[in-house]
């Protein structure tokens, strides 16, 4: 399956009245979602604290913090990764569990999740 892309929807969850609408990458291999600094900026949301990555072979240090999303229709807040300048705006897997969201890779969109009470 190639990449599956979609536009989503982005707010800061003290103003959620402001949405800027962006081009996002799923990536069921990334953990958490990212979104360029300058976006979240636009939007006000702050860092609420800074985490160590594995990336490339090495190590990094970004800015986490929480923004409000629209997928499908729906609004949630998802934790986020202050990304740098050039990179995508990517959906990770916990934003996707937020939603009860999954991939279907047939049809190469997102589906419902069959949910678990366990």
């Amino acid at each position: 399956m190639g990449l599956l892309k979609l536009r989503a929807g982005l707010y800061n969850p003290e103003k959620p009245e402001k949405v800027i609408e962006v081009e996002a990458i799923v990536d069921t291999g990334a953990i958490y979602s990212v979104v360029r600094r300058d976006i979240l900026e636009q939007l006000s949301v702050k860092p609420v604290e800074r985490r160590r990555f594995r990336a490339f072979g090495g190590y990094v240090e970004r800015d986490i913090g929480e923004v409000g999303m629209v997928l499908m229709g729906r609004r949630r807040v998802v934790p986020v990764i202050f990304g740098e300048d050039g990179d995508p705006v990517v959906v990770g897997v916990t934003a996707l569990e937020i939603f009860g969201l999954e991939v279907d890779v047939v049809r190469g969109t997102l589906k419902e999740a069959e949910l678990l009470l366990l």
